[in-house]
């Protein structure tokens, strides 16, 4: 019997999820935390937290403590990462786990520092850091320890990471601040702008999952949604197209586009090369969006295929990491 467990976590600005090895995930929640205004109180987590988005009186307050990927409050991720262990780990506390945890590649020493702190205070024995991009490379099965290279982007909640890995690590990366979470702003802009109506979070998710595509629809659907007047204050309902949406969050993954293109331009040209021949793999949320694989073909000439159960291609590559520390040492922070 492990004196220890080895836990995996994808700490993502939308949901939060651990892996235990030998086990694989054992808790996905929201990365939502609900604490009372005055005392700074936490009084809900994850699922039960994310049910009181837009429905809290006025005495507690919804945070989201990450950021585009990086810790916005510590003292919220801190309690947070505590609970989620506790949930995970029982009663078995005798051993702290050892916790690995993947942040963007483009994180800085402060960020850093943050993370392995808030990792270590919410009860963690060890703590190591594994890259995004390489952690979605080894979820979705690239062999990144070959000197080919390949080509993976992640798009999450918060962020989008395009990276080339090889021999084990990445070689370039490039980012920008724009995931899902935009696309669910861009929504509510459009529909605020355009119609007066104002809808919540989760209406534009559940709108953007439902009506939302990467490339214009060839057939136009429709649903009803409900919200309230912004000018006179009272509940109205609405019928949209797919069309509209598709024109709302188009700008929004102009952008997720470009950091596709940025990162091509500072690869070696051998590496280019590979990527050519091998094709783009796209792992997170947001790449299933409908078309979107069919969009990044079409904008950078090169074949582009979502991964196998891409919204988990990071917890398994980080799982696969912790399971396998020797092998990935190196490519640690």
């Amino acid at each position: 019997m492990k004196l220890f467990k080895k836990l995996a976590i994808d700490l993502g600005t939308a949901n939060s999820i651990v892996w235990e090895a030998d086990k694989g995930i054992v808790l996905n929640e929201p990365t939502v935390v609900a604490v009372g205004i005055d005392d700074r109180k936490v009084l809900a987590v994850g699922n039960e937290a994310k049910k009181m988005l837009g429905k809290t009186p006025e005495y507690i307050e919804i945070i989201r403590p990450l950021e585009d990927g990086v810790i916005a409050d510590y003292e919220v991720t801190e309690a947070m990462l505590r609970y989620f262990l506790r949930k995970v780990m029982g009663n078995n506390w005798f051993f702290g786990p050892e916790v690995m945890i993947c942040v963007p590649a483009g994180i800085t020493q402060v960020e850093q520092r943050a993370v392995m702190d808030a990792t270590l205070s919410a009860g963690a024995r060890k703590a190591y850091l594994i890259d995004e991009p390489l952690a979605a490379a080894i979820g979705a099965k690239i062999p990144v320890s070959e000197a080919f290279g390949n080509m993976i982007v992640d798009i999450g909640g918060g962020a989008a990471e395009a990276a080339v890995v090889a021999l084990g690590g990445v070689v370039v990366h490039r980012s920008v601040k724009v995931g899902g979470n935009k696309l669910d702003r861009a929504i509510i802009d459009y529909l605020k702008k355009k119609y007066n109506l104002m809808v919540g979070e989760q209406t534009a998710e559940l709108i953007k999952i439902q009506m939302g595509s990467a490339i214009k629809p060839k057939k136009v659907e429709t649903m009803e949604i409900n919200g309230r007047d912004s000018i006179y204050g009272l509940p109205k309902n609405l019928e949209i197209n797919n069309d509209e949406i598709y024109e709302a969050i188009k700008p929004t993954l102009d952008s997720m586009i470009m950091v596709i293109k940025d990162t091509l331009e500072v690869t070696p040209p051998e590496l280019v090369a590979d990527i050519m021949e091998r094709g783009i793999v796209l792992s997170g949320g947001t790449v299933q969006l409908k078309g979107f694989n069919t969009l990044v073909t079409r904008e950078i000439g090169v074949s582009a295929h979502v991964a196998l159960e891409s919204q988990f291609c990071v917890i398994r590559g980080t799982g696969m990491a912790v399971e396998n520390l020797e092998t990935y040492r190196r490519a640690l922070r």
